[in-house]
């Protein structure tokens, strides 16, 4: 289908308020759970589609040109040649990889003239949603009450297994997956048609890529040009092929046609793609454990090691090259758990949700039927958050100590899957896949990461029981010295470089992997992990359990509301209208950023690297926007919407009314960085990168015109 996307995406204004404390532009909807009521507030807010030309099973509609990037991102396709724009930091990683001190595409960007020049990356996919099915039926058909919280998630991954494999064996082309919903209480089955084969096209330089860097991170206003284009290869019948150079560029059966009109203060703004988790309906109880555990731990582990990897980064180009995409995903939830901590205290969301289940309490108790239903839901789960608190601190901080921060322990995990002796396919490509990751580690920052988080880990979690038992080799053997005894695993270990992984893969039946010092080490730390869970299972089926009752009682309480379910890496969209906010008295922020904003940052560069810009960079910005320009002769960078979204909703479109192309969505603001939690209509916004920046960029630096004329310009 050749038609673009200006019809298609006119139906896509359809949340519905489902709450008494919900408003109008929360909820990342499901597609195929749009119903009569959604689409009449559609047409009442102006859009002119029906919910199929929206989303069809059967045949092409707006949701063929929304892809999942990497499984981690979003993007939109934009050109019926397959060009695809997402953000700057979902491109990173391929970015990097092509990256060397001579060919430094991260600080000076990309541009591939032709196809021919456009970069493959082996590890880089994106997928297309074909078709939702809802199976709860099927899956709760095995399912029964009697059942432990383990025998219920063995019988639904095993009845998810089946009935994945069922579809798939009907078009071998496709990938199934089945997701829970709602707190597990519907799932649904989820058909893909994954690309394998996708090349860098442009990537602006990082300091317009990444302008801002930490310091602007969460935060408004904004000027980051956080963009990078991308392009989808299939064979010659456009079918999903691993690279070839035979391979053409994928032929769109939809695109979004892109806006040079702009937009204003209410105007509809709509965004479509894959957000990976929210809690929306968490209780009271583990909002509290969430801060204290998890937050906590990605806040003191995280700053540690970055603080050591930028030590080694500032003093050498290819350490900066080979540990820049780590540090970014490292960073960006690092100052995310900052903010979301912080905001759940400024927002006071542990109050709100306890006044809902203090609400919700009183309706339990109203009903004989929800009472015998639910009575003992809410003392469950507080007694036993309670009870497994010191055992949950314990598990967060020892993942991101020796899991989330060392990066060779975090290697070595890939062989507790691999059985050498029988090396499946699955096997092979998991060990192939780690040794690919040595490129980018240094052995000495590892090991300086490392002894650092031996030492930390027993000043903040000092109970015995939480303990791998090579503390005690450290103490007896090597009197206590971390780095001593980091040392001597590494130096005697045959993974230190590739050399073990390759044994694995060619069978040496002389190499006894149980005897070598990493293997061990890390073989005593997923013991040790496994043990602090151990601990607390009991507990662990009684939140699962009583999680799951209280969303489900939250919905019956309100049976005539529409609800949306959490976010879960599938296909959502989310709609709201371009705002300005007010985070604080008498503070004022404007819905929209300009280039004037990008001059006064570039002259803090000397004293704040996050805002440094060369200045053949900078020379773009000489105030001739030509077409790409605003009113007012300057041109907008950013701005602000009501849309609802979450991590992985990086590089999702932001589409006007006419569903044309009007922005990137890349960050969310810090002022209501417990979104994921509970949506603080007020405060949260979407932050988006205005698209005629983005193609200001593309034409003035490195004038790529032949990308601009890929596209169909509104």
């Amino acid at each position: 289908m050749k038609r673009t996307m200006t019809k298609l995406l006119a139906g896509v204004l359809c949340s519905v308020a489902f709450a008494s404390n919900v408003y109008a532009d929360e909820g990342m909807w499901v597609l195929s759970m749009l119903n009569k009521r959604s689409q009449k507030q559609m047409k009442e807010l102006g859009l002119k589609l029906s919910a199929k030309e929206l989303y069809n099973p059967d045949g092409p509609s707006f949701k063929d040109a929304i892809v999942s990037f990497g499984g981690y991102c979003s993007g939109v396709v934009v050109s019926p040649d397959g060009l695809v724009f997402t953000n700057h930091h979902c491109g990173y990683g391929s970015i990097q990889e092509h990256s060397t001190p001579e060919h430094d595409y991260l600080k000076n960007g990309f541009v591939a003239n032709s196809f021919k020049e456009e970069l493959p990356n082996p590890d880089l996919h994106v997928s297309f949603l074909i078709k939702t099915v809802d199976v709860t039926d099927k899956v709760n058909a095995v399912l029964n009450d009697g059942m432990s919280e383990m025998e219920r998630r063995q019988k639904v991954d095993s009845i998810s297994h089946v009935l994945e494999k069922e579809a798939e064996a009907e078009n071998k082309q496709l990938r199934a997956e089945v997701a829970s919903y709602y707190q597990g209480n519907e799932y649904y089955l989820s058909l893909y048609k994954d690309y394998k084969d996708v090349r860098l096209v442009y990537a602006p330089p990082s300091s317009l890529g990444k302008l801002g860097g930490d310091t602007d991170n969460w935060m408004w206003p904004r000027h980051t040009c956080d963009f990078s284009v991308f392009r989808i290869y299939a064979d010659k019948n456009n079918e999903p092929a691993e690279y070839s150079p035979e391979n053409q560029p994928y032929k769109a059966s939809a695109y979004a046609p892109v806006s040079l009109k702009g937009y204003k203060e209410g105007d509809y703004c709509m965004t479509m793609g894959y957000p990976g988790s929210t809690n929306r309906y968490l209780s009271s109880f583990g909002v509290d454990e969430r801060m204290k555990t998890q937050n906590a731990a990605m806040i003191q582990i995280r700053g540690i090691k970055q603080d050591i990897w930028t030590s080694y980064m500032e003093k050498d180009a290819a350490t900066r090259i080979k540990y820049a995409s780590k540090f970014a995903q490292s960073s960006n939830y690092w100052k995310n758990s900052i903010g979301m901590n912080q905001s759940i205290n400024d927002l006071g969301v542990i109050a709100q949700k306890q006044d809902l289940e203090r609400r919700l309490q009183t309706w339990i108790g109203q009903h004989p039927d929800m009472q015998k239903k639910y009575g003992t839901m809410l003392p469950d789960l507080e007694k036993a958050y309670g009870t497994r608190f010191n055992a949950a601190r314990a598990s967060s901080f020892f993942y991101e100590c020796f899991f989330g921060s060392a990066e060779l322990p975090r290697f070595m995990m890939t062989l507790f899957r691999v059985n050498p002796k029988k090396l499946t396919p699955e096997m092979k490509e998991a060990v192939e896949a780690t040794i690919g990751k040595y490129a980018d580690m240094d052995v000495n920052i590892d090991k300086h990461v490392f002894a650092t988080m031996l030492e930390k880990y027993i000043e903040i979690v000092p109970e015995p029981e939480y303990r791998p038992s090579f503390y005690q080799i450290i103490d007896k053997k090597f009197n206590g010295n971390y780095r001593a005894f980091v040392d001597s695993v590494y130096d005697n270990s045959q993974f230190v470089t590739t050399q073990g992984m390759e044994r694995i893969l060619k069978n040496d039946t002389s190499f006894h992997v149980v005897k070598d010092p990493m293997f061990a080490l890390t073989l005593d730390l997923a013991n040790s992990y496994n043990r602090i869970g151990a601990k607390i299972e009991k507990e662990n089926d009684v939140i699962s359990l009583n999680e799951r009752k209280l969303c489900d009682a939250l919905r019956e309480m309100e049976i005539d509301k529409d609800f949306y379910p959490d976010a879960n890496s599938t296909l959502r969209m989310s709609y709201g209208v371009i705002s300005s906010y007010d985070p604080l008295d008498a503070v004022h922020y404007n819905y929209y950023t300009t280039t004037k904003g990008i001059l006064e940052k570039a002259k803090k560069g000397a004293e704040n690297s996050d805002y440094l810009i060369e200045p053949e960079v900078l020379k773009i910005f000489n105030g001739n926007y030509g077409r790409y320009g605003n009113k007012k002769g300057d041109m907008n960078t950013c701005f602000l919407s009501t849309n609802d979204i979450t991590g992985g909703n990086s590089g999702s479109g932001m589409f006007n009314g006419k569903g044309e192309l009007i922005g990137l969505a890349f960050d969310g603001n810090w002022e209501a960085m417990s979104g994921d939690l509970v949506f603080s209509p007020k405060l949260q916004r979407c932050i988006g990168v205005d698209i005629r920046y983005v193609l200001y960029v593309i034409e003035n630096y490195g004038h790529a015109d032949r990308l601009i004329n890929e596209l169909k310009l509104k």
